[in-house]
């Protein structure tokens, strides 16, 4: 599983969070542990000047250069963060269960 995101993880005080943030906690409260790929650039510049790895890997996979975008195992590629919560709360990992301890 990937996640590309412009340049980290972190958080935001900017009403509502940080997109890529945002889809970075979805998916770690969901116990998913994405590689993150840090795209620099910004979504609504020119090809040109979105080159980087990231940005050229986003545009490939959805036709457009704005991140954050997530990359299931399966090969699906999701953008918009709303996408990308709405995605981990539907699939989080199963956590193995415990075992009781015989005596």
């Amino acid at each position: 599983m990937k996640l590309y995101v412009c340049w980290g993880t972190f958080r935001s005080p900017r009403p509502g969070g940080h997109p890529c943030g945002n889809a970075y906690r979805a998916l770690k409260e969901a116990g998913h542990d994405p590689e993150v790929i840090k795209s620099y650039g910004l979504g609504p510049l020119p090809d040109f000047l979105n080159n980087t790895r990231g940005r050229r890997e986003v545009k490939e996979l959805t036709g457009q250069s704005w991140v954050p975008v997530l990359v299931t195992d399966d090969g699906d590629a999701l953008h918009d963060s709303k996408k990308i919560v709405e995605w981990a709360k539907a699939h989080p990992v199963a956590k193995p269960e415990a075992r009781e301890a015989t005596a």
